[in-house]
């Protein structure tokens, strides 16, 4: 970033829209964010002459509460993944279940069950 002024310049838009965002919601923050950078020279001429589009495009495509919960979301899915591997694997190991109950405690096909044996032969 310190090569590309541009690219500096953003950075620090970003960083005044999120630091607002969790002052004020984010039409407000987004649009008090421009108007400081403006007065600060922070990406002056493109945002004077975007200010509108620069608004609606933060405010309609960027929702960091959003993407937080999907990066949540795919984080709980995999490691629910993990987790009934884990347990599957351990049940496997003790020789005691057969692949059926195995399937029935953790609601995983038999099938699913098997690929995760020979994965581990």
């Amino acid at each position: 970033m310190e090569q590309c002024q541009t690219l500096n310049e953003y950075a620090q838009y970003v960083e005044k829209v999120r630091t607002y965002t969790k002052e004020d919601n984010l039409d407000n923050a987004v649009e008090r964010a421009v108007n400081e950078c403006i007065h600060d020279g922070i990406l002056a001429d493109f945002l004077t002459q975007n200010k509108s589009e620069v608004i609606a495009m933060s405010i309609f495509e960027y929702d960091e509460k959003a993407v937080r919960q999907v990066y949540y979301e795919d984080g709980l899915q995999a490691g629910r993944k993990d987790g009934i591997k884990t347990g599957i694997l351990n049940m496997l190991k003790t020789q005691k279940y057969s692949l059926e109950e195995i399937s029935e405690v953790f609601q995983v096909p038999v099938e699913e069950i098997e690929q995760i044996k020979k994965q581990q032969i």
